[in-house]
């Protein structure tokens, strides 16, 4: 267990939209479960993170509009450690309104940052990383993020170049970020082993960020003039309304990752998984057949001369047949049914489409 000047805040406000129509504005993807094991992904980022930050330091921060789902999933969490926004603005207004709220509380806090639809497995080792970057994040003003050594080239995730090899186990100097490259530039970057996947979890001293959000993106930081008197009081609500009017839609990555020259990365060697889009959740879903039809194991089926696709039901009992499909996905709600190419573009096009409004009443 860490000591008590360990906090994790994790962030549960995005709406998931790239998993219509199993997530929708109104339960999006962070309340779902994908492994059919009875626990959501946010639930299970809570009980991963309790194992290593005591209880009531963890902070979750979502939506106005998700209060009731996050209520529902953790119970347990207490009232002063759910943080609701009035609006999603991205992770960089996110992080801030959880720093402020942790250094009222405790002004020598280290801080894990983390999402809360991210699928790890290999528990001790991500334990072990993470343990280590708070340990070396609580003796200097490094900003670290976990880097997951790749095993493939995935065009799916960001990339971060070291600018160096870690000779003692520690983190590494960031040389560069890149957002999501083409297949081609991923084998490049395995092939220089130099690269690591960007697992979008943080650590930093909570007065460390501050900083360099002020630094970097005083846009956001000016807005919150005055949060030492109103954040934890009657007038918190009242307040955030006001400032994310006018908040930037920004993520922290750009606000300040890219910018400063204090970016530390541990690499780590984690099973990892950003579940962001339908090809990751092909790798994540636990079950694939012998044709590589990745299903998951409530869905009745019958499959002839079908290879490569995604076949996913919400709907207990009811059968998905289908022949001489490849390369599709397939799924099947109780108000949508969606059978479209796997095809990140193609899908991108198609549900861009769900904007019109003759389909609001299914978005």
């Amino acid at each position: 267990m860490i000591d008590n000047h360990a906090y994790c805040i994790i962030m549960a406000g995005g709406i998931g939209s790239r998993f219509w129509p199993i997530s929708r504005a109104g339960l999006p993807k962070q309340f779902l479960d994908f492994s059919i094991q009875g626990r959501s992904l946010l639930r299970r980022t809570y009980d991963r993170m309790k194992a290593i930050i005591p209880e009531e330091n963890i902070l979750v921060v979502s939506l106005e509009r998700y209060r009731g789902q996050v209520r529902s999933q953790l119970p347990e969490l207490p009232e002063e450690n759910l943080l609701l926004e009035p609006y999603n603005r991205n992770t960089a207004p996110c992080i801030a309104f959880a720093t402020y709220t942790v250094l009222k509380r405790d002004p020598a806090a280290v801080t894990v940052v983390t999402p809360s639809d991210h699928a790890i497995a290999r528990h001790e080792e991500f334990n072990k990383t993470l343990t280590e970057a708070i340990s070396y994040a609580a003796g200097s003003d490094a900003l670290i993020t976990l880097g997951v050594v790749p095993t493939r080239p995935d065009a799916n995730f960001g990339y971060i170049q070291m600018a160096g090899r870690s000779g003692d186990g520690g983190p590494v100097k960031i040389k560069t970020f890149t957002e999501k490259p083409d297949a081609e530039l991923a084998r490049v970057f395995i092939e220089t082993r130099e690269f690591l996947w960007n697992s979008g979890i943080f650590v930093w001293r909570a007065d460390a960020i501050q900083l360099a959000l002020e630094k970097y993106a005083p846009e956001i930081t000016r807005l919150w003039d005055g949060w030492q008197e109103v954040l934890g009081t009657e007038s918190q609500d009242p307040f955030l309304q006001r400032i994310y009017t006018d908040m930037p839609r920004t993520s922290i990555d750009y606000a300040v990752m890219e910018k400063t020259d204090n970016a530390w990365v541990y690499p780590a060697e984690f099973r990892w998984a950003d579940i962001g889009n339908w090809e990751s959740l092909y790798e994540y879903l636990a079950y694939h057949d012998e044709q590589g039809n990745a299903l998951n194991r409530t869905t009745r089926r019958l499959l002839k001369d079908c290879s490569g696709n995604i076949v996913y039901s919400t709907r207990e009992g009811k059968l998905l047949a289908l022949r001489d499909m490849e390369d599709f996905i397939v799924i099947d709600t109780d108000d949508v049914l969606m059978i479209c190419p796997r095809d990140e573009q193609k899908l991108k096009d198609f549900l861009s489409q769900l904007a019109m409004p003759e389909y609001e009443e299914y978005r």
